[in-house]
């Protein structure tokens, strides 16, 4: 039996074990002791840039970036401890990524102003740069973005986000990380345990199975990183959706008139006995965030679920182009140069 378990044990560890490091594609920016992974391919302005969703990584946006590249210049990244990049400042903040987004974008020369694209997570990410960066954004896109005042399964409850803010201020931001960011020996060691207990196996679920197969690859590869468990280990996810939540009590149109184009899903997929709540409250908030700015738009894409870039990219594709055109013509945006 022992000899069972142990055989076992070495299978698991030889599954999970980390893989050699792809090629990288584009390039690795030093920030500060720290490598942030940058992608940019084709030419023209605007500079459009993909801010990916909560687990997820700069080739996600593969399938919209590829025809992107044919008409303008675009760009995708990893967040600090994803695919390529470096694990960066503790705590990884969206304050600290959104920091780190206009630094990262300064230092490889990467002109603005930009159309920021952010798909879920990446929505209130791209909303901080904004903030951080107003005249470096002529225009926005959001993805089915995460609401402020949105509800998870939280420690096995529905809960609001920001309902477990514990009235404590978001650190502030670091230019430079040190010896206490990176993943230690120990918790490399608890990784490795709860791979092993729990039978994470990276594999490829849809709609990641409409990615190019040499794309599903390297997600595999990105999957099992150590590195990948604890890219969005931030103690302040909750100060943060409080801090959006009462900026916009106070501020409900704080894009002024940028352009601004709202993407959402048109399919849930709740729990049965939670569908009902919150497919209602999904929609009511998708309408907030288009409110957002005064030059606005939302668009429900037919046949689409929350990764819309993948389910519908030239959904995508086409608000970009929009998004463009709005900047091009309006007064409020960012002047193009």
């Amino acid at each position: 039996m022992k000899v069972a378990s142990a055989l076992f044990l070495l299978a698991v560890a030889l599954v999970h074990a980390q893989s050699p490091t792809p090629p990288v594609p584009g390039r690795l920016v030093d920030l500060g002791g720290y490598r942030l992974h940058l992608n940019c391919t084709g030419r023209g302005k605007p500079t459009v840039v993909f801010s990916p969703g909560a687990g997820d990584f700069s080739f996600d946006w593969y399938l919209v970036q590829s025809e992107v590249a044919k008409f303008t210049r675009a760009c995708s990244y990893d967040r600090g401890g994803e695919a390529w990049s470096d694990l960066g400042p503790a705590p990884r903040t969206i304050h600290q990524e959104a920091y780190d987004l206009g630094r990262l974008l300064h230092k490889a020369k990467e002109k603005g102003p930009f159309i920021l694209v952010g798909q879920s997570a990446g929505g209130p990410v791209i909303r901080l740069f904004q903030q951080r960066y107003p005249q470096d954004v002529t225009a926005m896109v959001l993805v089915d973005a995460f609401h402020e005042d949105g509800r998870l399964f939280i420690n096995g409850k529905l809960q609001k986000l920001r309902d477990l803010a514990k009235d404590r201020p978001v650190p502030q931001v670091r230019d430079h990380s040190g010896p206490g960011d990176g993943l230690s020996d120990e918790g490399i060691a608890k990784i490795k345990e709860a791979i092993v207990k729990y039978d994470m196996k990276p594999t490829i679920d849809p709609p990641f199975d409409k990615l190019p197969p040499e794309i599903q690859k390297l997600r595999l590869w990105a999957l099992a990183k150590y590195s990948h468990f604890v890219a969005l280990d931030n103690d302040f996810n909750a100060e943060e959706a409080e801090t959006f939540f009462k900026d916009h009590q106070q501020n409900p149109q704080p894009l002024g008139d940028i352009p601004l184009i709202v993407l959402s899903r048109s399919r849930d997929e709740y729990p049965a006995r939670f569908a009902e709540q919150l497919s209602a409250e999904h929609r009511a908030q998708q309408v907030e965030l288009a409110a957002l700015s005064r030059h606005a738009r939302q668009m429900i894409v037919p046949e689409s679920g929350h990764h819309i870039q993948l389910d519908q990219p030239r959904a995508v594709v086409d608000a970009i182009r929009e998004a463009i055109s709005e900047a091009t013509h309006s007064p409020a945006a960012s002047p193009l140069h």
